[in-house]
């Protein structure tokens, strides 16, 4: 028997299909996710929900039993067949209508999963509604008692592209050559409609180099997981073959963007905040920047000398948006490769960040490459997120926080986990919320002290494990 509490997580619904998220359960979500909103009857009033898939196999059953269970509620369909998360983002925020996006992201293949959404793209998670379709799921979804909702097909492909390039232009970049790693995700449908002609849309000037378009939920190439360092080889491969300006690399469901630079090298996630941050205050002076506990210090450094307001936020899509509603924040950055927009409906876009990095670096003289447009904003050595299991989580982080501060150390912060600070140096240490570990990330002004603080928590935490 299932567990539900292995399926319904803290921001979406995911597990291996068809063990754990099956068409079953599907229609349940579908029918518990109309109920838990109180999304309008046809009788009742205008009420629909729009719904996409990614390139998994199990998607549309999926999404047929799902749709099935909002009909059943009276609630129309608008099915927009293959998109991106942020694709799916779109058309919720451009119709005004709640939104199921059916996928897992960058897990392997065996997952499958469903991403939820209010109108205007505002995230539905533990605390805006999961909570309740959970509790509607364990007591049985009310029948109800009128005509089923109607099924429309509408797509959207070409508008999500148009807009993406209203938003950022590069039609006037100087010429630039990339090469684009879509990992057999969701970035080889969504890439040749915004950066090529695929939407009927004029050419731009670039020259794109294909990797990994076929779209396969299988990943017969590598994860579509571009946060771990092996799935980037091969574009980093490519890129020192070719000599090309600028990487990209995309995750399954293309919502996050890692870009790799002229020399092969990850570019620091932290690094492109800050640098999407400066444009957006160029279009927006003083305006409130959002960043989390993990990104890189030179963030709000940065935020600060181009005029903004750096505010600091908890790790997740759904702090970050939040926030940025309660400050009316113009844009927010997570290291983990999420870029959220105001004006794409505070919703997080890969693409729509991969442009702001092609329109900077072609708006540069000819010969400027992306590693020195990039230098003033990567001031720091960095960790990156190490990963530690360990029993007790609380109990290893109290040991860490009463270690420092028996050396003299009173600088802690405990907004997501426990951030210490040194004159030199930082690091974050927070447990996950759906495993039994802990997260590190460490930053210091150069690599040496950045390698010793890594390497002293590291023993600490494997200590307590």
């Amino acid at each position: 028997m299932r567990n539900l509490d292995d399926i319904i997580k803290a921001y979406d619904v995911r597990g291996t299909y068809p063990d754990q998220l099956d068409e079953d359960l599907a229609h349940q979500v579908g029918g518990a996710f109309v109920r838990a909103l109180g999304i309008a009857a046809r009788d009742g009033g205008p009420g629909a929900v729009v719904i996409a898939h990614d390139m998994r196999p199990s998607g549309p059953s999926l999404v047929a039993s799902f749709s099935e269970g909002v009909r059943e509620q009276g609630v129309d369909v608008i099915l927009i067949g293959l998109a991106s998360t942020d694709g799916l983002y779109f058309a919720s925020g451009r119709l005004g209508l709640p939104g199921a996006m059916f996928t897992a992201s960058h897990n392997p293949a065996q997952y499958n999963g469903i991403k939820l959404c209010r109108p205007g793209a505002a995230p539905v998670g533990q605390d805006t509604g999961l909570r309740e379709i959970r509790a509607l799921i364990d007591s049985g979804v009310p029948s109800y008692d009128g005509p089923l909702g109607e099924v429309t097909e509408q797509d959207m492909l070409t508008e999500y592209a148009r807009f993406l390039r209203e938003l950022v232009d590069v039609s006037g970049s100087r010429h630039l050559r990339i090469v684009v790693d879509a990992g057999n995700g969701m970035g080889g449908f969504t890439v040749p409609a915004v950066l090529g002609t695929a939407a009927g849309l004029p050419p731009l000037p670039l020259d794109i180099d294909e990797m990994y378009f076929e779209l396969d939920g299988n990943f017969p190439n590598h994860e579509a997981n571009p946060i771990d360092p092996q799935n980037l080889r091969d574009l980093q491969a490519r890129m020192r073959q070719t000599g090309a300006d600028l990487g990209l690399a995309f995750d399954g469901d293309a919502d996050r963007c890692f870009l790799v630079d002229e020399r092969g090298e990850l570019v620091n996630p932290s690094a492109l905040t800050g640098l999407i941050a400066t444009r957006e205050l160029a279009k927006h002076p003083g305006a409130t920047i959002i960043h989390n506990v993990i990104t890189s210090k030179a963030v709000p450094e940065v935020v600060r000398e181009a005029g903004g307001t750096p505010v600091r936020t908890r790790v997740g899509h759904s702090f970050i948006k939040a926030t940025m509603a309660q400050t009316d924040a113009v844009f927010g950055g997570e290291h983990s490769g999420h870029f959220y927009f105001r004006e794409f409906w505070r919703a997080d876009s890969g693409m729509l960040a991969a442009l702001h990095a092609l329109a900077a670096l072609g708006e540069t003289p000819e010969g400027t490459t992306f590693s020195s447009l990039l230098a003033p904003f990567d001031r720091y050595a960095a960790s990156g997120e190490i990963n530690t299991e360990v029993a007790d989580q609380a109990a290893v982080t109290a040991a860490i926080k009463s270690e420092f501060a028996a050396r003299g150390i009173t600088d802690f912060d405990e907004l997501d986990g426990l951030t210490v600070s040194g004159d030199t140096w930082w690091f974050n240490v927070r447990p996950s919320n759906t495993e039994p570990l802990l997260r590190l990330n460490v930053e210091a002004q150069g690599e040496e002290r950045m390698i010793e603080v890594r390497d002293e928590v590291l023993d600490m935490m494997r200590a307590g494990a």
